[in-house]
């Protein structure tokens, strides 16, 4: 499924094999779980377990946890 698909508050995990993050974005833990909050624009806002902002594409593809 993809990202944008989600609904707020969804639990998941990145299954996509060309993440694509904004440029200055930190490094990304592919064996993560992440949290959904929404989608703005062409990217996401989301967060990982620590709480720590992560912002992937919204067509990325993801499992829901």
């Amino acid at each position: 499924m993809k990202l944008y698909e989600l609904s707020k508050g969804d639990w998941f995990k990145i299954t996509d094999e060309e993440l694509r993050v904004p440029p200055a974005h930190d490094d990304v833990d592919l064996d993560d779980t992440y949290w959904f909050g929404h989608v703005d624009g062409m990217y996401s806002y989301c967060k990982d377990k620590d709480g720590q902002l992560c912002h992937f594409a919204a067509w990325t593809e993801v499992e829901k946890v």
